[in-house]
């Protein structure tokens, strides 16, 4: 496995992301990582290079350029609202990503997929939602919500939700919302929920925060992991 940071841009912005893949030079699957609302740190750049154990190509993106990161809860939330204030900006830089990775050697333009974190979690759904073309997304402790609801017919993409049952950013009455959604959609969808986790289950440092109901569960961790293996087996075939 190889890694290294991974400058990119869309002409207006330039960002700095981080690319993990195998060395074997076969062209593979490529996986997009998007990162959660303080930016692209180390959380999102372990799971690219955990994708390229696993023999994928992983471009973590960086959402808000030149690799700024939210240092503190509330630096964070201002960063996420702040790209999610436009969504059409938030969608493009998502999309943009996605087809720097397609466009990298070695990567299989036509086996795409996508996995995000909280709110990472939340933009590989507006990917989905926007219909871009990635055979599968998967989000982990994802915010659900959406300033733009899918058109029947328009997601192409396989969708894996994992959630915890004990997430206060995800209560119930969005879980359901968004299925009402997919099923309208008339998309390929399932939600796994974890019993007893709260948001940001997925990361070891979200305790050092002390925010009630954040908190890392192993087990929550590790079965959402195989689920993703299993997901992503499934969907390249």
């Amino acid at each position: 496995m190889k890694s290294e940071t991974y400058a990119y841009s869309n002409g207006v912005t330039n960002f700095l992301g981080y690319l993990a893949r195998p060395d074997t030079g076969e062209n593979v699957p490529g996986v997009l990582v998007v990162h959660a609302a303080p930016g692209l740190g180390d959380h999102a750049k372990l799971q690219a290079e955990r994708l390229a154990g696993l023999g994928y190509a992983a471009l973590a993106v960086d959402l808000y350029g030149n690799g700024e990161i939210g240092v503190g809860f509330e630096a964070a939330v201002a960063l996420m609202r702040s790209l999610q204030a436009d969504p059409a900006v938030h969608r493009q830089r998502l999309r943009h990503g996605l087809e720097t990775l397609a466009g990298l050697p070695d990567v299989d333009a036509e086996r795409l997929a996508a996995i995000g974190y909280c709110s990472g979690g939340m933009g590989v759904l507006e990917l989905a939602r926007s219909g871009a073309p990635v055979a599968g997304v998967v989000s982990f402790h994802g915010l659900l919500e959406t300033p733009m609801e899918a058109a029947p017919g328009a997601i192409e993409s396989q969708i894996l939700v994992c959630a915890g049952s004990a997430d206060p950013m995800v209560p119930p009455t969005q879980i359901q919302a968004f299925a009402e959604e997919m099923s309208r959609a008339k998309a390929d969808w399932q939600i796994i929920t974890y019993g007893g986790a709260g948001h940001a289950f997925t990361d070891r440092a979200v305790d050092d925060l002390g925010l009630p109901g954040f908190g890392y569960d192993e087990r929550a961790d590790r079965r959402s992991w195989l689920a993703m293996r299993a997901f992503l087996a499934e969907i390249f075939g």
